[in-house]
């Protein structure tokens, strides 16, 4: 689903996923992982916001914030969720980098007295109840391991697009210097996510 103007889609939902106790429901899971962030035409983040006057400050702090939560929360899932050494290694990480960049973010906007704004139309909140509520719901296993890297190499695929675009719409100089600071982080997770990924083909 793309939504109008400037909405960022940062989180989907694998609503195809119930359980994962065959090969039939390992393709689901990862076939709706792709849906939800990788497909062209299904959620990958906005790049049309000259169109529509471009993202404000405020977006870009809610994206941001977003974003980070929604890694978190994930990450979180997996440490305890998650079957291989690996996975459960990875979702520490990124919770603890992603924790740094949320309290990173937040200082900055407590210091530039912007309050997060989400954009017009965005949807992301309740897709990112239902991509958690898919995660928490489906059983444990190697299939739940695949799936949750599948969806986070399509995640920060797309994160780090719409960080492209945030930079460029950008008006303050260390909002702008966070999201540069911000995407080295955000490619080294998609480099160890799809390193991951080849090992479970």
């Amino acid at each position: 689903m793309k939504l109008s103007g400037n909405s960022v889609v940062l989180m989907g939902a694998m609503l195809l996923a119930t359980a994962c106790g065959d090969k039939k429901d390992e393709n689901a899971m990862a076939d709706s992982a792709g849906m939800a962030m990788g497909s062209s035409t299904a959620a990958a983040p906005s790049t049309e916001p000259a169109a529509a006057g471009g993202l404000t400050d405020a977006n870009i702090v809610w994206i941001v914030s977003m974003a980070n939560k929604g890694e978190i929360e994930r990450g979180n899932i997996a440490e305890t969720k998650g079957t291989n050494a690996e996975v459960k290694n990875y979702g520490k990480m990124v919770v603890g980098e992603h924790t740094a960049l949320e309290t990173e973010a937040q200082a900055l906007a407590a210091k530039l007295g912007v309050s997060p704004m989400m954009p017009a139309g965005d949807q992301t909140e309740m897709m990112a109840k239902q991509q958690m509520d898919t995660f928490n719901s489906t059983a444990k296993g190697a299939a739940w391991d695949k799936a949750y890297v599948d969806y986070e190499v399509t995640y920060h695929q797309g994160l780090l697009e719409t960080a492209k675009t945030a930079i460029g719409a950008a008006q303050n100089a260390e909002l702008k210097a966070l999201l540069e600071k911000a995407a080295p982080v955000v490619q080294k997770h998609i480099d160890m996510a799809v390193a991951m990924q080849k090992k479970m083909m």
